[in-house]
């Protein structure tokens, strides 16, 4: 029989594996084939059967310790004797049950609930420092979904995620600015007659690295909010998440690559549309948009979304297009303004965004594909920690989460395509109109 941390090897080579088929998909700037996402199931399956072998194993070894332990008591290191009491079940059913377990365990002569040191991902008991515990394992995964599922933007991107000892991860891509004399950064095929000599081309690659950067967040409870656990859950969850998710969200529009993500307006695969002539400051018309369609890849465009900041609202729904010598609009369904509009531009969803500049700005609407053009690396996912001592004179209770992610966009420039001279790319904006 294997030994745990055997197990865990046997995990960490299955995570690899599945990171490898990830990692290809993204060099070919692809979605998964039906036969690779078979084996990334068949990889999940494995994964969670050693799982499950390595959390039996651990709660005999738990079990076994405590029945080594004079009087059953459980030791912990800290300088106040604490009355511990166990309980039936080794974790906890809920973050807000475990909140209030940490909460007790702060009062003078206050008892220690045992599972509060069986939480640790990886980990066979936590140590607590002045105070502080961390939150249960599956608690901070959900957490993690949540927070990406809160974002707009995020759950649209492609994930790869670092193993190991890492704190960065690098991605072969195509060096490809231009298909006007090759392909793919050099290749050119030729026709050429049944004896004639082969002609040798390559293509060219680049690296694309990324560096996981750290975002952290504290969040404050009072003694009143603790008083209810399900209610200090939801405060927790709806304000961490909604933050967390919103500056994951601004990384990927705004980012400066500077200790954050590289965001799609900062980055030099950006097309950017120019106003039309005459123009007025802070408008939108229909030519604008038009053009805007015109450069995104072809292959691009079924994925893609317009997202736009909530005040160019008025500029969409006025934006009319000449049809003779009148006009007719071109966001407003046929039953005015009475009936629910489209919701969608030239077919492809409008998304109103707060990370979006405001009316007249580049980046006030942008059409994006996010799915074939911009990449998450994430590690490790949420670390997670409470402490009951660094607001005790305030009847607060500190909640700390830090969250270790970097992203950018695929390409490194827009493409030349092989008829034409504009450029194309998976993110366009529209210039400033001031």
């Amino acid at each position: 029989m294997k030994t745990i941390s055997q197990y865990r090897e046997d995990i960490k080579n299955l995570k690899k594996k599945g990171d490898d088929i990830e990692a290809k998909a993204t060099l070919e700037n692809r979605d998964l084939s039906d036969s690779e996402l078979a084996l990334l199931n068949e990889i999940g399956d494995a994964t969670d059967d050693l799982m499950k072998t390595v959390a039996t194993l651990e709660r005999r070894d738990r079990t076994a310790k405590i029945l080594e332990a004079p009087d059953g008591a459980v030791t912990v290191p800290s300088n106040k004797k604490m009355d511990i009491r166990p309980v039936e079940k080794d974790r906890f059913s809920s973050l807000g049950q475990q909140i209030m377990a940490i909460k007790n365990a702060g009062m003078p002569g206050g008892h220690v609930d045992p599972r509060l040191f069986n939480v640790a991902s990886g980990l066979n008991e936590t140590v607590p420092s002045e105070g502080a515990f961390l939150v249960q394992s599956d608690f901070t995964a959900e957490l993690l979904q949540d927070v990406i599922a809160t974002g707009i933007l995020a759950p649209k991107c492609r994930r790869v995620t670092i193993s190991g000892n890492a704190n960065s991860t690098k991605i072969n891509g195509i060096d490809e600015t231009s298909r006007a004399s090759s392909r793919y950064g050099g290749i050119i095929s030729y026709w050429e007659g049944e004896a004639d000599k082969f002609t040798g081309t390559k293509p060219k690659f680049r690296q694309i690295e990324l560096s996981l950067k750290k975002l952290t967040g504290l969040c404050y409870a009072t003694d009143e909010n603790l008083q209810d656990a399900s209610q200090l859950e939801g405060i927790i969850r709806e304000s961490f998440n909604g933050e967390f998710g919103f500056q994951i969200d601004d990384g990927i529009i705004n980012g400066t690559g500077a200790g954050q993500f590289l965001g799609i307006l900062n980055a030099g695969s950006l097309v950017s549309v120019d106003k039309e002539v005459g123009q007025k400051a802070k408008t939108i018309v229909a030519e604008n948009v038009i053009k805007m369609s015109s450069r995104i890849f072809a292959s691009s465009y079924q994925n893609a979304a317009w997202y736009v900041n909530q005040n160019t609202l008025p500029q969409l729904y006025t934006m009319s297009i000449a049809v003779g010598t009148g006009g007719q609009l071109v966001f407003v369904p046929p039953g005015g303004l009475s009936s629910a509009p489209y919701g969608s531009l030239l077919g492809r969803p409008v998304i109103p965004i707060e990370q979006c500049a405001t009316l007249g700005t580049v980046g006030d609407i942008i059409l994006a594909d996010l799915s074939k053009g911009y990449v998450l690396a994430e590690k490790g996912g949420l670390e997670s920690a409470v402490s009951i001592h660094v607001r005790f004179e305030y009847a607060e209770s500190v909640f700390r989460f830090i969250l270790r992610m970097d992203g950018q966009p695929v390409r490194a420039s827009a493409l030349t395509p092989y008829k034409g001279s504009e450029t194309l790319g998976h993110f366009v904006a529209l210039a400033t109109r001031a």
